[in-house]
């Protein structure tokens, strides 16, 4: 029952992180250094990458409608806008799963520490509150549909600066978005639709490095903590990306980055001079 609570804390953490710009690894790090899930290092690994899969199918419900090329009454010209959205995504999302293929056992090697989260919580909070108070970018995309491929494209370069722990995905592209003239909502959005096939793509690299060196063996609690951290995370990134959407079209980032610069200064601290 104790597990089961600390996966139910571990899936309120990840839907919320993963979708605000604030480090789903940052808080993870320090979450796990607090509340030890009593399973293998490998299945821990494991079950940090694949709960973000119930975060994934939220978005993947949300807005089903969007993504979706078919039905819905859809006209076939909107069918095409949508077809032209996925390639737009794919197209985004293609250096960072090469890169992240290629060198994700080197990136978890030398990069996965607190001094680099730390930092790159920090860089990425000044990052925010400059690119918002100096109104960088020319925000006049504000339609999904209106998305170049370069602007796709640009934005998947930016997304490759994620690959470091501690950056954030959603910060990543969202920055980058900015930049790249779309409006915010628009901006987040396209982050959404990105991390549908980035997170799956690495939920099934970390299940098929697990089933290599552990094998296909999951004890029956392991099962259930899987189950129950990607629920748990469904449920809280419902709520998260309604509020997420709703506050941005009042306010800008800066928050995020105010708090990115905190947290990344607690971590820098507990870790260097506390632990």
């Amino acid at each position: 029952m104790l597990e089961i609570l600390k996966a139910i804390l571990f899936g309120i953490v990840e839907g919320i992180t993963e979708w605000l710009p604030i480090s789903s690894t940052g808080h993870m790090i320090l979450l796990n250094d607090f509340i030890n899930l009593n399973v293998s290092d490998e299945f821990y690994k494991l079950f940090e990458v694949v709960i973000q899969l119930g975060a994934i199918l939220a978005v993947v419900i949300m807005y089903f409608k969007t993504i979706c090329p078919i039905g819905f009454g859809k006209t076939k010209k909107e069918t095409n806008k949508t077809l032209n959205l996925w390639g737009k995504i794919i197209v985004a999302c293609l250096p960072a799963a090469v890169i992240g293929i290629l060198f994700d056992d080197w990136l978890d090697e030398h990069l996965y520490n607190s001094i680099v989260v730390s930092l790159m919580l920090i860089i990425y909070g000044i990052i925010f509150i400059i690119v918002e108070s100096k109104q960088i970018g020319k925000r006049t995309t504000k339609d999904l549909d209106k998305i170049t491929y370069k602007q796709a494209i640009g934005i998947g370069a930016f997304q490759l600066l994620s690959l470091i722990p501690g950056t954030s995905r959603s910060g990543a592209t969202i920055i980058g978005g900015l930049i790249l003239g779309l409006e915010r909502s628009i901006a987040a959005e396209f982050t959404f639709f990105l991390a549908i096939p980035v997170m799956v793509g690495a939920s099934l690299l970390k299940l098929l490095k697990y089933i290599l060196d552990v094998g296909f063996i999951f004890q029956a609690s392991e099962v259930i903590l899987l189950l129950v951290g990607c629920l748990v995370a469904f449920i809280v990134s419902i709520l998260i990306i309604k509020f997420l959407m709703n506050y941005i079209r009042k306010h800008d980032f800066k928050v995020f980055g105010y708090y990115r610069i905190v947290l990344g200064i607690i971590v820098l601290l507990y870790f260097t001079l506390i632990n």
